[in-house]
């Protein structure tokens, strides 16, 4: 029974999600899969929320590595046009080919490079606000609603004598 309500559950999302990208409404939706609005809202800011996750993990985890990749193998195609370049075997057409190879190398290696601060500058906010989100120790979970920010992306502090309003 429990499996089963979660891949009903599960599957509701999946089509929110693809009847959202089709540019239908909250009502829209809520229609066609006859639940009310409030479950609708509910899976879409669950799934805001996942979204969120998801680039967090592929800035943090992937991009990196893909950005090594990237430059690794441009550098291996230089190396190899230069070899083609040098070659007593090349004629003018192969060398002439390779010079335009590792031009274009050199090129997208340019702008990978100059892309680079802003590939820096988003893990560095991913790591900046993993650990002011959540301090050393804390279990981090997609279910809860996470802190309120300022627009340093610091979380706030509320006055304890104030009550917290809930911004959700």
């Amino acid at each position: 029974m429990i499996k089963n309500a979660k891949q009903t559950l599960q599957w509701r999302r999946s089509k929110v999600l693809e009847l959202s990208s089709e540019g239908r409404s909250q009502a829209d939706i809520s229609r066609i899969l006859k639940v009310s609005v409030a479950t609708i809202n509910t899976d879409i800011q669950y799934l805001k929320q996942e979204a969120k996750e998801n680039i967090k993990r592929y800035i943090d985890d992937r991009l990196p590595f893909e950005f090594h990749k990237c430059l690794v193998g441009l550098d291996s195609i230089v190396c190899k046009m230069s070899d083609i370049i040098n070659s007593t075997e090349s004629n003018g057409r192969d060398v002439l080919q390779a010079t335009t190879v590792k031009m274009q190398a050199y090129a997208m290696k340019i702008d990978l490079l100059s892309n680079a601060a802003v590939i820096e500058k988003a893990v560095q906010f991913v790591d900046n606000h993993r650990i002011e989100s959540y301090p050393a120790g804390d279990d981090i979970r997609t279910s809860l609603p996470l802190p309120e920010t300022d627009q340093n992306n610091r979380v706030r502090v509320h006055d304890t004598t104030e009550p917290i309003k809930d911004t959700r």
